[in-house]
């Protein structure tokens, strides 16, 4: 979480080689962590609550910041409807989630596989996004990652929709 805001300036003083370096050192220092956390069984409460907010935070910042100014005057920017998809995604889980918790007493809602498949695209694109910043030739590529992401956002969101359907027609049983 602390590198977020060093991530936000440099997106937004048009620097996209240290923005990436940024968005690299925080991935790489989150799956750092949660191989140290499982490899020496180092798992607490507030770590597994901590670790999926400061990826949602990072990514959600991300999207924000590379949605309002991209990389560059070259780069691609990330179209607003996307960014929507993706934080209304993240607002609908964490209402299913509470929803379920509250009205079915379910405290148990991992991410689906496609979730986390998501989560893949979303990255890649924010990484492609700030690539095509220095070389335009992967416009193209980061467009089409992002239309990926949008489609992978609608369908996970649907997916965890059916899920809470069933879960809470298994406790009304």
């Amino acid at each position: 979480m602390g590198l977020i805001p060093l991530f936000v300036i440099a997106v937004l003083r048009g620097e996209p080689i240290k923005a990436l370096l940024v968005f690299a050192a925080a991935g790489l220092s989150d799956a750092l962590d949660g191989f140290l956390a499982r490899i020496l069984d180092q798992r607490s409460l507030l770590g597994a609550y901590l670790d999926p907010l400061a990826d949602k935070l990072l990514l959600t910042t991300a999207f924000i910041v590379l949605t309002v100014q991209g990389p560059s005057s070259t780069g691609v920017e990330i179209p607003v409807w996307v960014t929507v998809l993706v934080i209304a995604r993240d607002v609908l889980v964490v209402v299913v989630a509470l929803a379920l918790a509250l009205a079915a007493g379910v405290r148990d809602f991992p991410p689906s596989a496609l979730s986390k498949v998501n989560t893949v695209f979303q990255v890649a694109g924010v990484l492609l996004v700030l690539i095509s910043g220095l070389d335009g030739r992967l416009n193209a590529v980061a467009l089409g990652t992002l239309y990926a992401t949008a489609t992978l956002t609608v369908l996970s969101g649907v997916g965890y929709i059916l899920r809470a359907n069933r879960m809470i027609a298994e406790v009304a049983g």
